[in-house]
């Protein structure tokens, strides 16, 4: 039994990783691979299971709240709003150790607050820092490695798209899962803040000092054009802790506000707003193919007992709570060099939650790491997404930028020690809020 079981699962994941290596998409090598499964190793019928599966998937309402926050940060993206943004926090930041560097981590930390996505907060920061940088004369492995550190953030602060996935698939609450990722977020930005502080402390030629100087005045006035910003974070976050929209209800909130702020910054026109359609359908279409080539796979391998069999074996080394997620991480930093993070999360969760619930983890907390994970993925090459939205940007080769990036992995490996240690720090909001209702 053990030797057809092992025969089973070696031709399973060996078919997927054939056609994810010949280039199939994700979505498709993953209804491949549960369409075998099923065919040659049950008497199930495979059309009937996909079928089913796919709409079982679709059906659920909390996923609306994914192409709304994707379209809200199309807008944001094509808005002019974050070069407002960069403006004015450029009065507040200059004059400290690493200088305007410390602009990547604060940028993206806000940015990251309203888009939901890693990719978009990379771009739309990217797109104005890392020119600035160059013209400043600044160091350009720490100019583009804090970028790609920091553009992870668009996952781990709320409103998250991976989020929102885990918490559909693990059947916890989005709200607390958004809760939970806040303090989480902000210690990773603090980490990277301090790291570059550091390094500018210890080399300030990474960022020469420029020549201009601002008053409190200029710090002020400039603060108007960190509003937009604010009362989106505000609106969204703000709107369903208070207990008054869930987050699809937020996420429309979220939509009408992005477009508001665009028409008065003028830079909504017709072509525009098509533009970030054709973009949110797009990322979204991308997603969803994955989400539910994932949702027939993982039903394939429950009726297979895959999940359950690999659960039994690794129970049954008798690891630590500890090193079982030590384990866990090592297997999630290989996978995030081969795929995408919206891969990671809904591929391995059946197999992954209930060995980790097993061991006494929460399911929030979890939630938490898993992003981490899935946060250290977007820097790993091959198919890292913020190295090519940077090579985009530059025109670097992705293993250059891959380099430049590797002190953020391991400062991001620290936040998720921190994290495992420490889980109150994931908890605490979600707790606080659960205890307030």
């Amino acid at each position: 039994m053990e030797t057809e079981f092992l025969f089973m699962s070696v031709i399973i994941f060996g078919v997927l990783f054939l056609t994810l290596a010949a280039g199939v998409w994700v979505g498709f090598s993953l209804f491949i691979v549960g369409f075998v499964g099923m065919t040659f190793f049950s008497s199930l019928p495979a059309g009937n299971n996909m079928a089913s599966s796919l709409w079982a998937t679709i059906e659920k309402w909390e996923y609306v709240a994914l192409p709304l926050f994707i379209f809200m940060g199309e807008i944001l993206y094509r808005s002019g709003i974050s070069e407002k943004l960069f403006r004015a926090l450029v009065p507040w930041l200059y004059r400290l150790p690493g200088g305007l560097l410390l602009m990547n981590i604060v940028a993206c930390t806000l940015f990251a607050a309203v888009s939901g996505s890693s990719a978009a907060t990379t771009a739309t920061v990217g797109r104005i820092t890392l020119a600035e940088f160059e013209k400043l004369g600044y160091d350009k492995s720490l100019s583009m490695g804090s970028l790609a550190g920091a553009g992870t953030l668009g996952f781990l602060i709320p409103p998250s798209l991976i989020m929102i996935v885990y918490a559909i698939q693990a059947e916890v609450s989005i709200g607390k899962m958004f809760m939970a990722g806040i303090l989480p977020g902000l210690l990773l930005a603090g980490i990277y803040c301090v790291y570059i502080i550091y390094r500018g402390i210890r080399n300030p030629e990474i960022a020469p000092r420029t020549q201009d100087t601002y008053s409190w005045a200029d710090r002020i006035s400039g603060l108007k054009d960190l509003a937009p910003i604010v009362i989106l974070i505000l609106a969204v976050l703000g709107s369903i802790y208070g207990g008054f929209a869930t987050p699809t209800e937020a996420a429309a909130i979220g939509v009408l506000g992005a477009f508001i702020f665009a028409v008065l910054n003028q830079q909504m026109t017709f072509g525009i707003c098509l533009e970030c359609l054709k973009g949110a359908v797009k990322t979204n279409a991308m997603i969803m193919l994955i989400v539910v080539g994932a949702g027939f796979l993982s039903r394939t391998m429950g009726f297979l007992g895959i999940p359950a069999a690999i659960t039994q074996s690794i129970t049954q080394m008798n690891l630590s709570p500890y090193m079982l997620m030590i384990l866990l991480g090592c297997v999630y930093i290989v996978l995030g060099c081969l795929l995408d993070g919206f891969s990671i999360v809904v591929m391995t969760l059946p197999i992954a939650l209930p060995m980790v619930l097993a061991a006494g983890f929460d399911p929030i907390w979890f939630g938490i790491y898993l992003v981490l994970m899935v946060e250290i993925s977007q820097i790993t090459p091959p198919v890292g997404f913020n190295l090519f939205v940077i090579q985009g940007l530059t025109g670097e080769p992705i293993m250059t930028i891959a380099k430049y990036a590797l002190p953020f992995f391991f400062l991001m490996l620290l936040t998720t020690a921190i994290l495992t240690v420490f889980p109150k720090i994931a908890l605490y909001l979600p707790e606080l809020m659960a205890t307030t209702q």
